[in-house]
């Protein structure tokens, strides 16, 4: 034999091709899940920014950017606004309050009610009434001009994480009350079959009192008796019950004049 043949005598040997198969779909395997949890941890949260003013939105959008946002959207109005934050659904929207066609605060109101997205309202004003306002709409946040990283950045983390608890919290409700359904229709299938059950032991103890008494009165043996309740009540298509009930009605008085 020569060394070629040995070698390959030796390879076929070691592992076959069935295992060989096996061992490159499993590092395909492993290879795809790390680029899907690479994938993920590049992922970069979503902003759609909505401001008229053309220089603060460069500005902000630059802002957003260098600190590791993608924004995926630019609007100039609050209708603009609703438009791209239903169709991108961003991770969070940045709304300027004071803006032609629509205000951001009845865009916000809007966003918030379709529970879309979180929103931080953007303004140059701290009045009182108008933070109430966006927070009566739905804002998770606010950030007074001018705009500022330390100011923004962490009131756009807040937002996001407020969506998600409050997204949390619903699922859980919706979740509670779906398993209150399924509890409480279940609870109705045993009550039924609990009526059920009892309104067959009630059929049960008035057909052996019926029975008893046709055995009593009428002379009929135990198997004869319940032949003609059985039989009798298939025929004139009255229920067991009913017949039965008759039966003691007509000869259970007998028993109580006795008595």
């Amino acid at each position: 034999m020569t060394l070629q043949e040995m070698d390959k005598e030796h390879e076929e040997a070691v592992l076959t091709e069935e295992e060989l198969d096996t061992l490159a779909k499993d590092d395909g395997t492993e290879q795809d899940n790390a680029d899907e949890q690479a994938q993920t941890e590049e992922r970069k949260p979503t902003v759609v920014v909505a401001e008229d003013e053309s220089v603060n939105r460069m500005d902000l959008v630059a802002m957003l950017e260098d600190n590791g946002y993608d924004v995926v959207g630019q609007a100039a109005n609050g209708e603009e606004a609703i438009a791209l934050t239903r169709e991108l659904k961003p991770d969070v929207v940045c709304m300027d309050v004071k803006m032609p066609h629509m205000d951001g605060i009845t865009a916000a109101g809007v966003i918030c009610d379709e529970n879309i997205a979180p929103v931080v309202m953007l303004t140059a004003f701290s009045q009182i009434d108008l933070v109430k306002q966006a927070i009566g709409a739905g804002a998770m946040a606010y950030v007074t001009k001018p705009y500022e990283e330390s100011k923004l950045l962490p009131a756009l983390a807040v937002a996001m994480g407020r969506f998600a608890e409050i997204n949390e919290l619903l699922d859980s409700v919706e979740r509670n009350e779906a398993e209150l359904k399924d509890t409480q229709a279940k609870l109705k299938d045993t009550e039924e079959q609990l009526k059920k059950t009892q309104d067959t032991l009630e059929e049960r103890k008035l057909v052996d009192r019926a029975k008893g008494l046709l055995m009593d009165k009428a002379n009929f043996s135990e198997q004869g008796a319940f032949r003609w309740i059985q039989k009798t009540s298939m025929d004139q298509r009255i229920p067991k019950k009913r017949l039965a009930q008759a039966i003691i009605e007509k000869y259970g008085d007998d028993d109580s004049d006795k008595d």
